[in-house]
């Protein structure tokens, strides 16, 4: 079930992907990158924002990157937050977006 993007994930998805790949980004992360991750049944848009964020890190602006991360996360979530550099702190997600996104 496809969960909305938050405001931030929405910045994300501008910043790094060129305008003509952003909805495909979006509809990864929505529909891909959701509440079907293992364990995040319950989830909504603000709760999955540090996967998705993961996910974007990770892709660095490549469609392709973006959904290989997508697919890691299906698979167990843990690894793409170890990829990113999110696995040891909560808040790490919210530190790269202040730095390489709102920044």
């Amino acid at each position: 079930m496809a969960v909305p993007l938050t405001t931030d994930t929405e910045r994300c998805v501008s910043r790094l992907f060129a305008e003509s790949e952003r909805a495909e980004a979006a509809r990864l992360l929505q529909d891909e990158c959701a509440n079907n991750l293992p364990f995040l049944e319950k989830a909504d848009a603000a709760g999955l924002e540090r996967f998705r964020f993961a996910a974007l890190k990770v892709s660095g602006g490549d469609l392709r990157k973006l959904e290989e991360a997508v697919a890691v996360a299906q698979q167990d979530w843990r690894d793409l937050l170890v990829a990113a550099g999110f696995a040891n702190r909560l808040d790490a997600h919210r530190q790269w977006f202040s730095t390489e996104v709102d920044g």
